[in-house]
Formats: structure tokens, sequence, C-alpha cells
């Protein structure tokens, strides 16, 4: 699987469980980190939990599993590394403070409408 693959099965399931705000980041060519950044956004400490299993549940049905994972028992900001693609699951506060989005500036983004539709973000 690509990462560009990659970057949409997460972001479908992030869809999956409607996550809010998804947008994928394209970083090629703009770090080493990771190829894409999935980020999102959750209502509650539960939805965050439950988008970041669906994450892991749609990739691990193809054999990929994170590398690693952080924020799990909190669930205000968690981060799963698939390695070329990182889903980053926010509560809305955190994610308006960590702010990734600005942090990338320039790089290309796209934002799903549903799954398996990817529109370029504005």
């Amino acid at each position: 699987m690509t990462p560009l693959q990659l970057s949409r099965l997460v972001a479908d399931a992030a869809l999956s469980r409607k996550a809010r705000n998804v947008v994928r980041i394209d970083l090629r060519g703009r770090t080493t980190m990771a190829d894409y950044f999935v980020i999102c956004e959750g209502d509650t400490d539960r939805q965050v939990r439950a988008v970041a299993e669906a994450m892991v549940e749609d990739a691990g049905r193809l054999g990929i599993h994170p590398l690693a994972r952080a924020g799990l028992e909190e669930a205000s900001w968690i981060c799963l590394d698939f390695d070329s693609v990182i889903g980053h699951v926010f509560l809305p506060g955190e994610r308006a403070y960590y702010d990734l989005e600005g942090l990338w500036g320039p790089a290309r983004r796209v934002r799903p409408r549903r799954a398996g539709a990817l529109v370029p973000a504005r």
C-alpha cells in the first residue's frame, strides 16, 4: 500500500466514526518524518478514542499496524504513527492550541467530504 493510499484509508476510517474537520496534509519533500499527516477532531474524549481505534482497525485489516501510539489514556490528542502516515485525533481546543496545520503552512491539504471522495482543502 502506498503512503497516499494509507492516508486515504486513515482519513476514511476517521470519517466512519464521524470525525470533524478531517484533513490530509501532503508532507512529501518537506520532512522525513512522514509523507502525510491525517488530522481530525472528535467532540468528546470517547469519540477521539473511537476515531483512533477505527484508524488502527481499518489499517490492521490490511496488516498495517502503528509503530507507536500516544495519548490514548487522556484522549485529548491521540497520535498514531503508521510510519509514512501519522494520524492525529484531537479534541477541538487541543487542535487549535497545537495548530499543526499552521506549522506546515504551504503544504498541500486535501479535505475528504465522505469516504473515498477527496477534494482540495481551501
